[in-house]
């Protein structure tokens, strides 16, 4: 009776026999710490230290970063693919957008230009008759073929390039090269399947041009980045925005190519000319297709020079003389 009294005490709580039995028991391994912070801190850290070292004198991670990136790319696919969507969504829109506006505008144009594209043949028809009444020389059609420009020449004292398309295309020396807004300039080497370009802001290239608006003549040369019209008398009637044009004497370009703007004009009066800076209508840094027009033919020949003697004024006075 007594054994089965302590027995049955031995389970209430807070009894010092109940608390023994309780501590008597080891902790469930939940409760297991196992090693210090600080230890698992240094193992770890030497362990990347490691493979850091490995890695980066031995690449032995190489295999492991394949794999982890080749893992990993269908999932950063699928990550952007929304981005993806919502770019070339609005993409779309704003090409749609931008398209409908141009189209727009170039059927504006086409509408406004319509008059003179009907009226076109009836004018070169009506040139034609004229000159043939007065006896006039025809007007040489234009043609030519297109080229690429590949690669500027490496000189930093020219400005020249390099056309695709040589001598067994038919390219020449001397050839004039415009492109869709005016002169570039002229071909000075050809070689079987390239051609060099001179283009018109090198120093040593000089071309007759006039002035669209009354027709006067002038010479205008290169002058590195920009152009010069030179040998203008300091009164000349030239205004900033003038358009220059070819004049066609040089048996190179054909006539009415524009060429350059007048920006800035200084008519100091210390000068015998005028100092007249101008811009080049084409452009020549930007487009890299241009057309090569074929050589000026049927042109008249050129008078040949009389030589006079140095003494024949001196004879003429003489027998005047007498």
């Amino acid at each position: 009776m007594r054994q089965a009294l302590l027995h049955c005490i031995s389970f209430i709580p807070g009894h010092p026999s109940a608390l023994m039995s309780v501590v008597g028991h080891a902790p469930p391994p939940f409760f297991k710490r196992g090693p210090a912070p600080l230890v698992r801190l240094a193992f770890f850290a030497s362990l990347s230290i490691l493979l850091l070292i490995a890695d980066l004198r031995f690449h032995t991670l190489e295999w492991a970063r394949l794999a982890v990136t080749t893992a990993a790319w269908p999932l950063q696919r699928a990550a952007w693919l929304p981005i993806d969507a919502a770019e070339n969504f609005s993409e779309y829109f704003v090409r749609v957008s931008t398209l409908q506006k141009e189209n727009e505008v170039m059927h504006r144009h086409q509408l406004e230009a319509a008059h003179l594209l009907l009226r076109q043949q009836h004018l070169e028809d009506e040139n034609r008759r004229l000159r043939t009444l007065l006896d006039l020389r025809a007007r040489q059609p234009v043609s030519g073929q297109v080229a690429e420009i590949i690669y500027a020449a490496r000189d930093p004292f020219s400005r020249r390039v390099i056309l695709n398309k040589g001598t067994q295309q038919g390219i020449q020396s001397g050839q004039a090269v415009i492109d869709d807004m005016g002169v570039i300039g002229q071909v000075t080497r050809a070689f079987p399947l390239t051609a060099e370009v001179t283009l018109l802001t090198d120093k040593q290239q000089m071309i007759p041009v006039q002035v669209q608006r009354n027709g006067l003549r002038a010479v205008l040369a290169g002058a590195g980045d920009n152009l010069e019209l030179r040998f203008l008398a300091t009164n000349a009637e030239v205004q900033p925005g003038d358009i220059l044009v070819t004049s066609g004497l040089d048996d190179v370009y054909l006539p009415g190519l524009p060429v350059a703007t007048v920006t800035h004009i200084d008519r100091n009066t210390a000068f015998t000319f005028a100092r007249i800076l101008c811009t080049p209508r084409a452009a020549l840094d930007q487009h890299s297709l241009v057309l090569v027009l074929a050589p000026r033919t049927g042109q008249p020949p050129r008078p040949e020079e009389t030589a006079t003697p140095p003494d024949a004024p001196a004879k003429r006075i003489r027998r005047g003389a007498h």
